[in-house]
């Protein structure tokens, strides 16, 4: 190992602990793996209740006519077409034309890929663009977006409180930022029923789908890594957002944590 190299700050891959660089890397790997089989995958391991929670928090966001969205962590662009359906709807209502604009970023190419072969996502054209790049080293100047959200993504960054100050930094002032993401639940009893399910039952699913229950394995302990509802609003916190709220779902299988850049 080289000098600089052992200075690297140790984070969890999972339940392992590995460099920052190799979970990067090792993180890159799962998304490939499961790229073309994202979507359904999503859909079975959470009986379709995921486009539920992403419905709601997307009502929060209120999406506006004109407004720029960027989805980090975005993969197949769910969020994206979301955010511009609403934002023409919200215009349709007033009389105001001006279009929405949305970024789907990811750091995993075959991510977005996929993202782009969907046909929903073709309809909307140029307002609906694709960049592969690092959430926590964003190609955009300060007060870019007026919406930043990630979805079930940031528990697979390398250093999430780096993301989320990158994020503060491209948000407008009055910009709204919205993580979704798996968190714990609210009642002991249930966590430990949760936790006996997802492990007996989502790798093996992966394995059946996409022939990888690797992936699906580091994606279970990748959740249980991640931290509870109240100490990851601090680091939104401390990463310089206000009026951070916490709203769970599910009896807190998932949780949005909502906030403003003021």
């Amino acid at each position: 190992m080289t000098g600089q190299d052992s200075k690297e700050r140790i984070v969890s891959f999972g339940f392992e602990d590995v460099t920052e660089t190799e979970k990067v890397a090792r993180v890159k790997g799962v998304f490939r793996s499961v790229a073309s089989r994202y979507d359904l995958m999503n859909d079975l391991m959470s009986a379709g209740v995921h486009r539920l929670w992403k419905h709601d928090a997307m009502n929060r966001i209120n999406p506006q006519p004109g407004e720029r969205h960027l989805d980090v962590a975005g993969g197949t662009g769910e969020l994206g077409r979301a955010f511009l359906d609403l934002a023409d709807k919200a215009g349709k209502r007033r009389g105001d034309t001006r279009q929405a604009t949305a970024i789907v970023s990811d750091i995993n190419d075959a991510m977005l890929e996929a993202g782009k072969a969907r046909s929903d996502n073709a309809r909307w054209g140029d307002r609906l663009s694709w960049v592969c790049a690092d959430g926590q080293k964003l190609p955009y100047p300060d007060k870019s977006f007026d919406v930043v959200t990630v979805s079930f993504g940031i528990r697979n960054f390398a250093d999430r409180v780096a993301g989320l100050k990158e994020f503060r930094r491209v948000l407008k002032t009055g910009g709204r930022l919205a993580v979704l993401e798996f968190s714990h639940m609210t009642a002991p009893i249930l966590q430990d029923a949760y936790d006996r399910y997802s492990f007996a039952v989502i790798p093996r699913l992966g394995e059946l789908i996409t022939s990888d229950r690797d992936s699906y394995q580091y994606l279970i302990e990748s959740i249980r890594k991640f931290p509870d509802q109240q100490t990851f609003k601090s680091e939104i916190e401390d990463a310089g957002f206000s009026q951070v709220s916490v709203t769970n779902y599910s009896g807190g299988i998932a949780a949005l944590h909502f906030g403003w850049a003021v």
